[in-house]
């Protein structure tokens, strides 16, 4: 089958799933109810991001069926995330423990690394930095915190979709310009051609929220591309760290501060950057547009820089962080639920 049809088709099988996923979902009364904590205003089904997952295991196999992708990629590209989508079905349907969910994020981490091929490279100037033993722990726990910041910023219509389809589209787009890792490629187009149906949908103002069982999903996702696409050298870690910059930068500076001011954090709460200037801006749109317009304008250009020249990396990674750690801090991030 041509590949162009498989992601064609794929887009329009998630526009349809979501469609009866949101049947589903009002159905059996799986809705996301309104607290002071929401970033929305009336009861909205949630789940739908489940047909993302279904329909990218499918052609991710029709692929290897028809010789795009090599079947071994497979089992490291779709085992950790299947495992991470269905305890978050789980708690969707019934809220699981947090202990339980991070107990199966730690193992999906860990079965990632156990069939990721080797270790990854770090560009450091005009030289590499080799990935050993030693940094196993901090990959697995980076892998955890990727899956868990992805559900976190998933709280206002249409942000993490975006940021979804910007980060794939993009690292494949590098990846086609340095010429090589081909297949990985493919498979972030088809990841970004799921998520690009599921949108339809939930662009705002969204009929239907994604659900931890597809944030999750695409937080590991997201995880293992990097690290297997910085093994065989098509693009390094520094390029992806700058790809999904916003995300990590607003995620990681909100858990911080709330850290240093002694909060819970495992409680909800609506102090990210982005939930505040919804919240300002009144308008869910306009935030959403703002983070892709940065991450078209801003920080893809740095990217493909940091992949052609990487001993440029770190300089770029700096240059393109900086300004949104400055914004997320003078936003209020991880200082105000109000």
């Amino acid at each position: 089958m041509n590949k162009f049809w498989i992601l064609a088709g794929a887009f329009g099988a998630v526009v349809l799933l979501t469609g009866l996923l949101r049947q589903y979902a009002l159905r059996v009364r799986l809705l996301d109810i309104p607290n002071p904590r929401s970033s929305h205003s009336i009861p909205t089904p949630r789940g739908g991001g489940l047909a993302v997952v279904l329909v990218f295991v499918l052609g991710a196999c029709l692929l290897a069926r028809g010789n795009s992708v090599p079947a071994s990629l497979l089992p490291l590209v779709l085992l950790p995330c299947i495992l991470v989508a269905t305890v978050g079905w789980l708690d969707d349907h019934s809220s699981l423990p947090a202990r339980v969910r991070l107990l199966v994020h730690l193992l999906a981490a860990g079965l990632a690394l156990f069939l990721l091929p080797s270790l990854p490279a770090l560009p450091l100037w005009h030289g590499q930095l080799p990935l050993a033993a030693w940094s196993y722990p901090l990959i697995l726990l980076g892998l955890v915190w990727l899956v868990n910041l992805n559900n976190f910023m998933d709280g206002i219509d249409g942000i993490a979709s975006v940021e979804a389809i910007s980060v794939t589209l993009g690292a494949a787009a590098i990846l086609w310009l340095n010429g090589g890792g081909g297949t990985q490629a493919l498979l972030l187009a088809l990841l970004a051609a799921t998520v690009a149906g599921f949108l339809a949908w939930n662009c705002p103002p969204a009929k239907i929220f994604m659900g931890d069982a597809c944030s999750g999903f695409l937080g590991m996702a997201i995880g293992v591309f990097a690290l297997a696409t910085s093994v065989e050298g098509g693009i390094n870690l520094w390029s992806w760290l700058i790809l999904y910059g916003v995300f990590a930068v607003d995620a990681t500076c909100t858990l911080l501060r709330r850290f240093w001011r002694g909060e819970k954090l495992h409680e909800a709460h609506r102090s990210h950057a982005y939930q505040i200037l919804a919240r300002r801006w009144q308008s869910h749109r306009k935030v959403t547009g703002l983070v892709l317009g940065v991450n078209i304008c801003w920080l893809f250009p740095l990217a493909v820089v940091s992949s052609r020249w990487p001993e440029w990396s770190l300089l770029c990674a700096a240059l393109a962080l900086a300004p949104l750690l400055l914004g997320v801090i003078r936003a209020g991030a991880g200082t105000t639920n109000q």
